[in-house]
């Protein structure tokens, strides 16, 4: 089975893949916050009929944990802002995951190559 990541066998990878990773890792979770703030746009713009920049700003605003700027005026809206909201915290704490994942398999990758050498010698 192919696995993302090298084995606890094979050496530490070159920097220059290691940043390639990461800048890879990184477009990926900034698509993924992409799409998550047009849901949120398209949601606000349907549901409260707000422009694209108090959408936008919305939208961001409940992403980041802040909560919403303006007042929420309809069922619907405040329905869709509930579950944004969930989705948002998720979202938000998984992309993070996501994007520092290869920085931290290279520094448990790198730990555990030093402890073998330790053991070595």
């Amino acid at each position: 089975m192919p696995t993302l990541f090298e084995s606890r066998q094979a050496p530490l990878l070159p920097r220059q893949k290691f940043y390639s990773r990461v800048i890879a890792y990184g477009l990926i979770s900034l698509a993924g916050l992409t799409a998550s703030v047009l849901i949120g746009m398209f949601g606000y713009h349907y549901f409260e009929g707000f422009g694209l920049v108090d959408s936008f700003t919305n939208a961001a605003m409940i992403l980041s944990g802040m909560g919403p700027l303006d007042p929420i005026k309809t069922v619907g809206g405040r329905v869709f802002v509930g579950f944004y909201s969930l989705f948002s915290g998720v979202i938000l704490l998984t992309t993070i995951g996501f994007f520092l994942m290869p920085i931290i398999h290279r520094l448990l990758h790198k730990f555990h190559v030093e402890s073998a050498r330790a053991r070595d010698d």
